[in-house]
């Protein structure tokens, strides 16, 4: 899979800032996700945006792709189009959900079902990791994303075949959209197995 690395304007969280010059891939900003590029000396390969949350100094020696406001794509949707585009199937996107804004944050989980329908793997990294899973078996590893682990259906329903090295497992269940069982479970093994028959679910460690 090939690699790129999206910047979003909310808050990056208490992330591991040398995790990035540690996994080096295609480095795009939406409009004022630049400035977290910058205090962690990475230089993007496009910056794209309105520019109306970011109005300082550009680089020169980067792409730019300026839109207007009135559109129906937020930047970051944009940005993810753009990674897509140019061949990169495995995205991770940052500063996508912390601030003052929860719609931009349920815009970036939508933005997340975008990137599954059209062939590539979105994971939302901050304070806590977001990844969707639909059938088949996910691990989960404790050291990478913290301990508590919640599993929410995004479909009406998710059968989950078993849930296993958690402190509450679960086997054979069906998992409702109107009903967040999942929430706040527990990593008690070095990673927790997630095996799903049929559905789709939001997965967040943190």
């Amino acid at each position: 899979m090939k690699n790129c690395h999206i910047f979003a304007g909310g808050e990056l969280g208490n992330i591991d800032k040398y995790w990035f010059t540690n996994h080096r891939g295609y480095v795009i900003c939406a409009d004022s996700g630049y400035k977290h590029a910058k205090e962690l000396k990475l230089h993007p390969d496009v910056i794209v945006g309105d520019f109306d949350s970011y109005s300082g100094k550009l680089p020169d020696d980067c792409e730019i792709i300026r839109t207007v406001p009135e559109k129906d794509d937020t930047d970051t949707l944009m940005a993810l189009k753009i990674a897509i585009e140019r061949g990169y199937d495995l995205i991770y996107l940052y500063g996508a959900l912390g601030g003052p804004r929860f719609d931009h944050a349920f815009a970036n989980i939508q933005t997340m079902l975008y990137a599954r329908e059209h062939g590539a793997k979105l994971i939302l990294i901050g304070d806590e990791k977001v990844f969707l899973q639909g059938p088949g078996e996910g691990m989960y590893p404790k050291k990478h994303g913290g301990k508590y682990f919640s599993v929410f259906a995004l479909t009406e329903k998710v059968t989950i075949k078993s849930l296993r090295g958690v402190k509450y497992p679960l086997e054979n269940y069906d998992m409702r959209n109107s009903f967040p069982i999942g929430v706040s479970n527990e990593i008690t093994e070095v990673q927790a197995f997630l095996d799903i028959e049929s559905g789709l679910a939001l997965v967040i460690q943190s």
